[in-house]
């Protein structure tokens, strides 16, 4: 490439994504003197879902500008919360985000999820289908044009991959409505309506149940439940209502 000459800096949030000699402050950048700056911004490794407001020597541009000789970019990163066009905020995740999208609808949030891979052009076809923001830690997939909205999920353990969600889009929490395995509503249940479902030792045990209206699954406050009980307590504290 053998064109304009532009200096290029990166937000510090966004610098995992450039390789070590862009991320000092006006970095050097040659650029083919017709490409978009969308374009040059994701050449450089930093997907657009990531990337905020584009300034052009102090000046917010659009991706479509074409940048031109000596010009100073900065690429911020995305505000946060950051605001989703449209109603009701609802994700789709891939097939590697099976644990966040457990914890995303224990907390009652709308988390579309594949378990097997379905591919790249299938999964941005579902999200514009459904206009579903699409959560990936795939820079590949985050990059095709058809996705409705996406963003990068920025860690590998699902506690922080948890908190990286939820205060980026600051979704309503409503826990314990929400099916874990299929994404379906729940509905409390009495033990006679549920009963063919437990199996002896479980209807002798607990008294209170749910059911989702979606896959019939039945849910108890079972062994499991003080560990769960500690994941919405601490996402409650941190990003429910009272928090606001």
């Amino acid at each position: 490439m053998n064109g304009p000459v532009i200096f290029v800096s990166v937000a510090p949030e966004l610098r995992l994504f450039v390789s070590p000699e862009r991320r000092v402050a006006a970095a050097p950048v040659v650029t083919d003197g017709v490409s978009t700056l969308g374009h040059v911004v994701e050449s450089l490794g930093v997907p657009l879902t990531e990337a905020g407001p584009l300034l052009v020597d102090g000046r917010p541009v659009p991706v479509s500008h074409v940048p031109a000789e000596g010009e100073r970019v900065e690429i911020e990163a995305v505000a946060r919360p950051q605001e989703v066009p449209g109603a009701p905020l609802r994700f789709l995740l891939d097939v590697h985000l099976g644990t966040l999208a457990r914890r995303l609808r224990l907390l009652g949030v709308d988390a579309a999820y594949e378990s097997e891979d379905i591919g790249d052009p299938a999964l941005a076809a579902l999200s514009a289908a459904e206009r579903r923001v699409l959560l990936s830690r795939d820079r590949g997939l985050l990059r095709r044009r058809e996705i409705w909205a996406g963003a990068y999920v920025y860690s590998d353990r699902p506690e922080e991959q948890l908190r990286d969600v939820l205060g980026r889009f600051a979704p309503e929490l409503a826990p314990w409505t929400r099916c874990t395995a299929c994404n379906g509503p729940l509905q409390d249940a009495d033990k006679d309506s549920v009963r063919e479902h437990l199996e002896h030792g479980t209807r002798h045990t607990y008294d209170v149940f749910a059911q989702c209206l979606a896959c019939g699954r039945v849910y108890w406050r079972g062994a499991h439940h003080a560990r769960l009980e500690a994941i919405v307590d601490g996402a409650m504290r941190e990003f429910g209502a009272a928090a606001a």
